[in-house]
């Protein structure tokens, strides 16, 4: 009822605002508005290490970048420059978080974007990582129904409104806010948000279940006719959805791949909405693409973690109330932590980081070197390798033989330096242990043919989301072809040395998100005989412990042909 209570006060609000802004301009002929806007913060508070904080710039420097406080310094000095500033997010704010905020359900990330003064924004798809209901909590409060309330004694909920105009109860019900309305220097700003219309394909079945997603184009398009209708022509959308860039691009490049679902959706999406902010592909790039009448429009992402802010400054005519789109000026800045990080927000991450130190700092294994979660040229990483032995070793009571681990649930490197925690060069904490694997997924061992194995393989390629290389455990190796037809890249596969045959059947591990075909790789949903393992992140600390003196496997157990 709360939900559609604010539906219709919605409404209402938008109604209210073309009465009150009905009258003539007097003397001032635009009014100048500021729109910044960030996505893909993943309750990073402190400041991201290794690479995920650092922002690349398009001469291969990079530049220290990101952290909460400093953040929210940026945003009061980009406030302070224009009187009429909204501050908005494109998405997964919350999930797949460090311990700071995770082991709390972010609550500590949610009372930073109300310190932060966040106008609203969309959902993207982890915020549904612990389902529908936790979304609810997320927005009006409570105590969470298991754990209860562990940061502080009671949690208020956001203060801004999650958006999904696509987002519907299998009724067809609105299961969202399609919209809401801003107040800027007199002028109402209609906002929109749109997920990804594939987040079933991303998340748990059942952390959505009840739930479906629409065409991302079609409900922004309504929406804006709605807003249009009620007279509010000034619109900006949120977008979780995004575009893989070229190597080298800087925060205010425009070097998209070719066909990338986020420009596509903007080369559709209605001549009435003046600007779209997207998410998701955690890249960096400042685009201008031609609308469907053929105008130029702002397209902007702000990569991860809170290292870039998307900034948008627009002149709004105050008696068509519609943005000046030829005088639109967009960048991207970089937060850096050459400034004074802001005090309030330093103090509520203090206090995460206090009550998580007991159980964050506590040491788990060592390495001896750098372990990354990118990829050498064959996909394969050093970081993967060793998740896929530990998920092999954690499932070995199953009979598996096999461990297949996705690079999308390998959130951070492992790195070999001290934290500024102090806890030592190569010793790896729990926090950091958390922050590779922060999903809680479950291990679970499957039957598949070889066969079914070879074909999970050739789905690394042709998805709606790019190219996807699974990590693989030491027992399973193959070679592909780069140039071959994709349904026919995969040669030499063998397990434990022999060949595969295609009617051999084999025990795979995989974690309950590819078991149910998560990321596309629905031949895994043709396993049987399945059987319960570890979460995965217990599953990684096992192995840590078992084995001191963790070293990068070498990169040998995907061969790459032309």
């Amino acid at each position: 009822m709360r939900l559609f209570t604010r539906l219709a006060v919605t409404a209402a609000a938008a109604l209210a605002t073309v009465a009150v802004t009905s009258a003539p301009a007097s003397a001032a002929q635009t009014t100048d508005v500021r729109i910044i806007t960030f996505n893909d913060l993943h309750g990073n508070l402190e400041p991201p290490a290794g690479s995920s904080g650092r922002v690349t710039q398009s001469d291969g420097s990079t530049v220290d970048a990101g952290g909460a406080a400093y953040l929210a310094t940026h945003v009061k000095q980009l406030q302070s420059q224009v009187r009429n500033s909204m501050v908005l997010s494109a998405g997964d704010n919350v999930g797949a978080s460090p311990v700071v905020s995770a082991l709390f359900h972010d609550e500590p990330t949610i009372d930073f974007l109300n310190m932060l003064g966040v106008k609203a924004s969309v959902v993207g798809n982890h915020e549904f990582d612990e389902g529908y209901q936790e979304l609810l909590r997320m927005q009006f409060g409570g105590c969470n129904k298991t754990d209860g309330c562990q940061f502080r004694s009671s949690f208020d909920g956001a203060k801004f409104p999650f958006l999904g105009s696509n987002v519907y109860f299998t009724n067809g019900l609105p299961a969202l806010l399609p919209f809401t309305v801003q107040f800027s220097g007199g002028v109402p700003i209609g906002v929109i948000g749109a997920t990804l219309k594939d987040l079933p394909t991303v998340v748990t079945p059942e952390a959505i279940k009840g739930l479906k997603f629409g065409d991302e184009v079609q409900a922004i398009n309504r929406t804006a006719n709605l807003l249009d209708a009620l007279g509010i022509k000034a619109q900006v959308v949120l977008l979780h959805q995004g575009d893989s860039t070229e190597v080298n691009s800087g925060p205010n490049d425009c070097k998209l791949q070719a066909d990338g679902p986020a420009a596509t959706i903007a080369k559709n999406v209605s001549p009435k909405v003046d600007a779209i902010f997207t998410g998701h592909s955690h890249q960096q790039y400042n685009c201008v693409i031609n609308d469907p009448a053929g105008q130029p429009r702002a397209v902007l992402q702000g990569a991860s973690f809170g290292r870039l802010l998307s900034v948008l400054d627009v002149k709004i005519d105050l008696r068509t109330r519609d943005v000046v789109r030829s005088q639109s000026k967009a960048h991207n800045e970089i937060v850096t932590r050459d400034v004074t990080p802001d005090p309030a927000v330093a103090k509520l991450v203090d206090e995460a980081k206090t009550k998580s130190a007991p159980i964050a700092n506590k040491q788990v294994g060592t390495i001896t070197a750098d372990l990354k979660a990118a990829g050498a040229a064959s996909g394969e990483s050093t970081l993967g390798d060793v998740i896929a032995d530990a998920q092999l070793e954690g499932t070995k009571a199953n009979n598996a033989q096999i461990a297949i681990t996705n690079p999308g649930g390998i959130r951070a490197d492992l790195n070999y330096a001290s934290s500024p925690n102090g806890e030592g060069d190569g010793v790896v904490t729990y926090g950091e242990a958390f922050t590779v694997q922060p999903f809680a997924n479950i291990m679970q061992t499957i039957t598949l043919t070889g066969a079914n194995l070879k074909n999970v393989l050739e789905q690394q390629w042709g998805q709606p989301g790019g190219t996807k290389i699974l990590q693989i455990s030491s027992t399973l190796h193959y070679t592909y072809s780069a140039s071959a037809p994709v349904g026919s890249r995969i040669s030499n596969l063998t397990v434990n040395g022999t060949p595969v045959d295609p009617a051999a059947t084999f025990r795979v591990s995989v974690n309950n998100f590819l078991a149910a075909g998560g990321d596309g790789f629905t031949e895994f949903t043709k396993g049987t005989d399945l059987a319960g393992g570890p979460v995965d992140l217990d599953a990684l600390i096992a192995y840590l412990g078992a084995h001191p003196g963790v070293a990068p496997p070498p990169a040998d157990r995907i061969t790459v042909t032309p």
